[in-house]
């Protein structure tokens, strides 16, 4: 996921047919549920190992880390790249910090509250308010069942399709006096997104009890995942990202920002393929340069963004207009700075799958919770 963010976000001529390259579904859905997922996995062996208070002070720990991550690519999108964009006169950049132009001191303490959030900068937010959220969540599932925290999620994703995040956000700004346009606090519709996340953080925390690997997908389940991940992926490569050209209204059912409905089943049969095949790939293959960059994915983010704005205040966004040359160079060395920071930050860690069932007691949460 790391990688096709690369690829999609540099501005080379590659970004184009790298973008969306299995169907309908980006590297952001990639990344946000493996996040999720790893996220219920580690924590809730804390929350068996440490009890339920020790689990909440981890999240926050992490969310603070991921905010002080966000904070410092602020300071240097407002700085350093604004500087270069201004003095370079790339309308990428003065596009990209329009409000912050205009509006510098609101831009400022409202970026800080994680309002404002200026384009590629607009999904660690989204990160902390899940980290922040989670715990809570995460101790429902686990004290409870996860069927109503799914059910509920469902039911604010559907909402959310009916334009929910902006008649709240509309309404707040009424009556607090908020000067930010709701177009400026990102692309990411939180109601929507928070499905995938939910979904990874259940999927996450149960197989801690039952490895991932166990799960067994039925072949006719298995089959139609098949049969919609084909249709999707020509689909996508034939008539391009935009599945119903012009139509915006048919287009909507694949939205990335809201997670369309038709998305969503993009998604999910991808999902279902990953758990049926994914063991034999990796029983086959180890793919080392990707794990490196998953052990130590924040930092590897923050680098691969701070890469791209440096590449549009300097090159610009002519993408495809470039030479090939400079663009093979700006990715190589690009993935080869990503990699030396995975070297720097990065950690040894065992996979989800190696656990053993029997690793964790079924009683062990809720006997230290009870006490």
């Amino acid at each position: 996921m790391l990688i096709l963010m690369t690829l999609t976000h540099l501005p080379t001529r590659f970004s184009g047919p790298f973008g969306q390259p299995w169907g309908f579904v980006s590297a952001a859905e990639g990344f946000v549920f493996l996040s999720a997922f790893m996220a219920g996995y580690i924590f809730t062996k804390r929350a068996v190992k440490d009890g339920i208070p020790a689990m909440r002070r981890a999240f926050l720990r992490r969310a603070l880390k991921i905010y002080g991550c966000h904070v410092a690519m602020l300071a240097f999108l407002f700085t350093i790249i604004a500087a270069i964009g201004l003095s370079t006169k790339q309308q990428a950049i003065k596009n990209l910090i329009a409000f912050y132009l205009n509006e510098p001191v609101t831009a400022v303490w409202s970026s800080l509250i994680l309002l404002y959030n200026p384009p590629l900068l607009d999904i660690l937010p989204l990160y902390v308010v899940f980290m922040l959220l989670s715990p809570w969540i995460l101790m429902i599932g686990l004290r409870l069942s996860w069927t109503p925290i799914l059910g509920f999620s469902v039911l604010l994703w559907i909402c959310a399709q009916f334009g929910l995040e902006k008649e709240i956000y509309e309404a707040i700004s009424a009556y607090g006096g908020l000067t930010v346009p709701f177009s400026e606090t990102g692309a990411f519709d939180t109601l929507a997104w928070q499905l995938i996340w939910i979904l990874g953080l259940s999927m996450g925390s149960s197989s801690v009890a039952r490895p991932i690997s166990t799960i067994k997908v039925p072949k006719f389940v298995v089959g139609a995942a098949v049969l919609i991940g084909l249709t999707c992926l020509i689909w996508r490569h034939v008539g391009g990202q935009a599945p119903f050209g012009a139509d915006g209204t048919l287009n909507a059912l694949f939205d990335k920002w809201h997670l369309g409905p038709l998305r969503i089943v993009n998604f999910l049969s991808l999902l279902l393929l990953t758990l049926r095949f994914g063991p034999v790939v990796a029983h086959a293959f180890r793919f080392q340069f990707l794990e490196a960059l998953g052990a130590a994915s924040l930092p590897v983010f923050c680098v691969h963004l701070g890469v791209v704005l440096v590449a549009l205040a300097v090159v610009g966004d002519d993408r495809g207009l470039t030479s090939l040359w400079l663009d093979l160079a700006l990715l190589a060395g690009t993935l080869c700075l990503l990699y030396a920071t995975a070297w720097l930050f990065g950690t040894k860690t065992s996979s989800p799958a190696g656990i053993t069932a029997a690793a964790v007691k079924p009683n062990a949460v809720s006997a230290r919770t009870a006490r």
